[in-house]
């Protein structure tokens, strides 16, 4: 199969982990930057699964308390309200700013990325400038509402694992999911190839003629992995009866295992390859052809993909980093704000 300019990342990809687990299994060093006011950029990736940033991965799931919770470790204090972080199941929206979760979880991004390069002190303070993403299509609708969104509080203090974060937001860029992520290495996509972004809500597609971005052949098609996720629902209990607990299909997905009677585990398998059958047909009709050109395959559902299609290896690429969005806007961030500073 041919090697993505990507693949050292897949030892890093964490697949068949828990997503508490990811963030203690980093290796890989990654590049930071800085804006030109000297704030440190940090790249949110606002997933409707899970939520990453550069070096953290955790489910795109929080619930409020107005109590120190119990039992959790995992949660943060803001404006005197507690958020657990991971409990719950938050639904797909297209909009993300509809209600304060996405701020919260935002928050909570932030935080958890700044323990991980090292600010772990009692009180810490930090100047941040966001840089987030929207799907490819959804960008130029919902980019200033988003950015006023996050730019709600200009100062911000959260506490996290019994430490102080006094965050002062200087400002915030919103740029687009898929291409972000592969920015960085534009020259090294030769021909035409189709990304594909496939997330837990939407997946992105955008053409690149010899690195070059198709603004006019790129979509937002909602056909993440919770639509897989609503297949394997539906097959099992129409076909059995039975209805499979939402971790047991999550795990399914997450690590291709399916520890299911058989019975059971054929319509799982019926459903999923239905569900990436849908994938290249979308695609197709998009004009893909995969005789003609390549594809490059990312997010969370590139690995459903890689286990359960039919498909070219010679013309595929397959990413897993799920944190390469985040990372990408980090990088096509700090261009942005340099080539601002320049003019």
């Amino acid at each position: 199969m041919r090697q993505s300019f990507t693949d050292v990342t897949k030892n890093n990809a964490n697949i068949g982990l828990r997503a508490g687990e990811r963030e203690d299994f980093m290796t890989e060093k990654i590049r930071e930057y800085n804006a030109p006011n000297g704030s440190m950029i940090i790249g949110i990736d606002n997933g409707y699964g899970n939520m990453k940033s550069a070096r953290r991965c955790f489910p795109t799931a929080v619930i409020k308390y107005d109590s120190e919770p119990v039992l959790s470790r995992d949660y943060i204090e803001y404006e005197g309200s507690y958020y657990v972080i991971g409990e719950g199941h938050k639904g797909f929206v297209a909009d993300k700013q509809s209600d304060d979760d996405n701020y919260v979880l935002t928050l909570v991004a932030i935080v958890k990325e700044l323990k991980a390069r090292g600010m772990n002190q009692r009180i810490n303070s930090a100047r941040i400038h966001l840089a987030v993403g929207l799907p490819l299509k959804w960008v130029q609708s919902q980019r200033n509402s988003f950015k006023e969104y996050l730019l709600r509080n200009k100062s911000v203090d959260v506490r996290y694992k019994n430490r102080l974060y006094q965050l002062e937001i200087t400002g915030c860029t919103v740029m687009p999911q898929c291409y972000s992520a592969v920015a960085e290495n534009l020259k090294c996509f030769k021909g035409i190839t189709l990304l594909a972004d496939i997330g837990n809500g939407t997946m992105n597609l955008m053409y690149l003629n010899n690195g070059r971005p198709m603004e006019s052949k790129s979509w937002t098609e909602k056909l993440g992995v919770f639509q897989c996720f609503q297949k394997i629902h539906n097959e099992v209990q129409n076909n059995t009866g039975d209805n499979l607990m939402d971790d047991v299909v999550e795990n399914i997905l997450r690590s291709g295992e399916i520890d299911l009677p058989d019975t059971h585990a054929k319509y799982v398998r019926v459903a999923i390859e239905s569900y990436v059958e849908d994938i290249f047909q979308k695609m197709r009709d998009h004009e893909y052809n995969e005789n003609l050109m390549k594809v490059y395959f990312m997010g969370g559902g590139a690995g459903i993909v890689e286990r359960y299609g039919k498909y070219n290896p010679d013309t595929t690429t397959f990413d897993h980093d799920i944190r390469a969005n985040a990372k990408g806007y980090e990088y096509y961030c700090y261009m942005i704000l340099k080539s601002q500073n320049r003019r």
